[in-house]
């Protein structure tokens, strides 16, 4: 069977939830960042597991490719049809299928956003704490194993899915982990898909750990005189124990950009924003002690907000970031990097990339969440300019051999996609050839977003 014969087969049992227009391939053929972009043959908006089933056996028979897609916010290129097939629109299988408060977790379909978790959620007393920033599907972030500016404290989504449900490249149904805390029962297998990037399987259930929302919450901003201040701040704060719930840093400009988009008015130099969480003694007791240390390298201040409408106002405004960088340098595309190294390097990496960047010229405004030593650059580029592509480029090898060398990873929480699969040998060594020999064991005719994470050629 050809792949067209089977989108003519999908069509005819789909109706319109087979999508084959031109104007709806073209927004399924790339993503938020500068990646080429490649049109799938078709898209399918799945509504249940057996559906998904039912699209997969017939994707594996036809040699289809099949790419699985959330919100569509990944900026490595995750979702981009390289190889053509169908786009597997999981947004309609969006229901919170069970919340167990006793017990603390909940059920979700993948096409669930967090911001919906959390409202619904809402009334409960519990929250889910992963916070990428996009409101991006629970399905999507588990498949890129997601993490953001709440990871400090609450962990990634490799902590936080405890169990799935997911349909395997020749239809099989499994169900992965349990709802215990704990288990040592067999592999892993619920860990395994987490971060497969929809290569291994295609997850249509997810059962997620949630937290009691805190008794007290601040918020604050704290410039710095330099940036290693900022930096060695956040590592002297890490090592104390203190349990800082969110801890990011902005250079200058991003300052910049975040104060025009978000019409705030901060001083434009390196900067923390901060968050506590706990009682409220608690909060006040962790302040007072980051108050100390940032005092003792640089510090110049806080700016509090401890209303929810302020808090809110100012993580929106650090979320907002690369839109402000966009809106900052219009017609610019935003070439993404995502380095994470040990907490000790974190200042290393840091100075030795601001540096690169000066050297260079581009525009690269800097953000981090740097609590668990991860930061990114937005290096704005002309994509009709090959010598500044080309600089780009340079600059984010750059980075990746750091990061390696430092002892880190070359993507901290954006996941591989087709756009640092070529670092995987480089940072895995032997075992980037275990999970090619994984990835031909339970999906052998690679339909399952093939050309991402592991290549098979």
């Amino acid at each position: 069977m050809s792949i067209e014969s089977a989108v003519e087969r999908l069509k005819a049992q789909f109706g319109d939830r087979c999508a084959t227009s031109d104007a709806m391939r073209n927004q399924y053929a790339s993503n938020e960042a500068h990646h080429a972009s490649a049109p799938p043959d078709a898209i399918l908006f799945p509504t249940s597991t057996d559906e998904v089933r039912q699209i997969v056996e017939l994707c594996n028979a036809a040699r289809c490719p099949i790419i699985a897609q959330g919100a569509g916010t990944s900026l490595e290129g995750h979702t981009v049809p390289v190889r053509g097939g169908i786009s597997l629109d999981m947004s309609r299988m969006n229901a919170v299928l069970a919340v167990h408060t006793e017990d603390m977790d909940a059920v979700v379909q993948p096409g669930v956003t967090r911001r919906q978790l959390n409202e619904d959620l809402r009334a409960t007393g519990l929250f889910f704490p992963v916070d990428p920033g996009a409101d991006a599907s629970m399905g999507g972030m588990a498949a890129t194993r997601a993490s953001g500016t709440n990871a400090v404290r609450y962990g990634t989504m490799r902590e936080c899915v405890m169990a799935c449900e997911a349909v395997l490249a020749d239809g099989r149904i499994i169900r992965a982990g349990s709802r215990a805390r704990k288990s040592s029962a067999g592999y892993d297998l619920c860990k395994l898909l987490v971060g497969s990037e929809g290569t291994l399987g295609i997850m249509t259930e997810l059962t997620v750990k949630l937290f009691g929302q805190p008794e007290a919450v601040s918020s604050a901003v704290c410039g710095f005189e330099t940036i290693e201040g900022a930096v060695d701040a956040v590592i002297a704060t890490i090592q104390m124990g203190i349990p800082v719930a969110r801890i990011e840093f902005l250079d200058e400009l991003q300052l910049r950009a975040v104060n025009a988009y978000s019409k705030l008015d901060l001083p434009e130099r390196p900067t923390l924003f901060l968050e506590f969480h706990g009682s409220e003694a608690g909060v006040e007791e962790q302040a007072a002690r980051f108050g100390e240390i940032a005092a003792d390298h640089g510090g110049l201040g806080f700016n509090w907000a401890t209303l929810e409408e302020d808090r809110n106002r100012l993580w929106r405004a650090r979320h907002d970031a690369y839109y402000g960088v966009k809106a900052m340098w219009p017609g610019r595309k935003g070439y993404i990097t995502d380095s994470c190294v040990p907490i000790s390097k974190l200042a290393e990496a840091i100075l030795e990339t601001k540096a690169e960047v000066a050297e260079s010229g581009l525009i690269a405004p800097m953000v981090g969440h740097v609590g668990d030593g991860n930061f990114h650059l937005a290096i704005m580029i002309d994509t009709d300019d090959p010598a500044e592509v080309a600089a780009a480029e340079r600059l984010s090898h750059s980075i990746a051999e750091r990061s390696l060398r430092l002892g880190g990873t070359v993507t901290g929480e954006h996941g591989v996609g087709m756009g640092k699969i070529k670092y995987m040998e480089a940072e895995h060594g032997a075992g980037y050839g275990v999970m090619a020999e994984i990835k031909r064991t339970l999906d052998p005719n690679n339909i399952l977003n093939p050309g991402k994470l592991v290549s098979l050629n």
